[in-house]
């Protein structure tokens, strides 16, 4: 949905499309948001966990079920060191290019891994979850905004395009988050280079202007 049109600060047009989502928190005071979406894997995300712990951040996970039954020690991490987990089905699917049957079973597929994981739930009655892509049709947008707490952004980074530097990521970041941003950022490999780069630095940066990060 937005991320072919490279807007790193989300317009107000889209999030009135789906006005039930979640695009920026309504906070107090300095706080920030990130989330990472795609993992959990071995090569990027215990990375990620360590810089978080340095800073005393938290941070929320958008996990793909098939990477949360690979790799169960690092999910178990994740929750283990206070962070929150969300949905981001179980194949990583494009709503636009799925079925509403075949995607509402892929996204079911990955919550009974999460209530399996989950002994208790952190989320109240509704999970987190955000779509691929951010794309959902209106239909699966309807349907699911009853079950779930359905999580977008207002801070994209691209660090998923190889055709953006990471200095430009970080860029993307810097410049565009607020407070209450809900800033994206990827736990995966094609993220590895510009999150190891980026990461650190907007922990540092944001930190010394006195912001926390804290999960949804």
């Amino acid at each position: 949905m937005l991320d072919a049109l490279l807007f790193a600060k989300t317009p107000k047009l889209f999030t009135a499309v789906y006005p039930d989502c979640l695009w920026k928190v309504n906070t107090q005071g300095k706080k920030l948001y990130l989330t990472f979406d795609d993992g959990p894997i071995p090569e990027v995300t215990p990375f990620v966990l360590d810089e978080l712990k340095k800073w005393n951040a938290k941070a929320t996970f958008f996990c793909i079920g098939k990477n949360i039954v690979a790799n169960p020690g690092i999910y178990k991490r994740i929750i283990e060191e206070g962070h929150s987990t969300g949905n981001h089905t179980y194949d990583h699917l494009n709503g636009w290019n799925t079925s509403d049957e075949q995607y509402f079973e892929n996204i079911d597929k990955c919550e009974q891994i999460l209530l399996n994981l989950l002994r208790t739930s952190d989320f109240g009655l509704r999970t987190l979850f955000r779509p691929p892509y951010g794309k959902l049709k209106p239909s699966q947008y309807s349907k699911l905004k009853s079950k779930y707490r359905i999580v977008m952004w207002d801070v994209l980074s691209y660090d998923f395009d190889v055709n953006l530097s990471r200095e430009k990521v970080l860029d993307n970041i810097l410049k565009n988050a607020d407070p209450g941003s809900i800033i994206v950022m990827h736990d995966s490999l094609k993220a590895k280079p510009k999150v190891e780069y980026a990461l650190p630095l907007i922990l540092e940066h944001f930190t010394a202007l006195e912001y926390t990060f804290k999960k949804l």
